[in-house]
């Protein structure tokens, strides 16, 4: 009866130990994941809004464009521009912009 009762809370605190490892091991995992979604995520916004600093302002082109480019581009009217399409094996080119003339 000694021993039955010596043993028993040993018993249950191996199995306790035992639960909140696994538990605690489980909760680490879905840290982990979630951290790397999150550094995923973060990237994907970071590239986001370099995109969107670089793209909407006129002023920025403008001045990517004297840094970079050094007065090789020109600028052209946008009722001039063209698509070129082929089907059939035929080439076909397009408006871009209707014109009423």
């Amino acid at each position: 009866m000694k021993k039955l009762v010596f043993f028993t809370p040993i018993i249950f605190l191996i199995i306790a130990t035992a639960l909140t490892k696994n538990s605690t091991k489980k909760l680490d995992n879905d840290i982990f994941q979630l951290k790397e979604n999150i550094s995923i995520l973060e990237d994907q916004y970071e590239l986001s809004l370099l995109d969107y600093s670089i793209l909407t302002s006129p002023k920025k082109l403008m001045e990517y464009q004297r840094f970079y480019f050094e007065n090789k581009l020109t600028q052209k009217n946008i009722e001039n521009l063209n698509f070129i399409k082929i089907e059939n094996g035929k080439l076909i080119i397009e408006k871009m912009i209707e014109t009423n003339e």
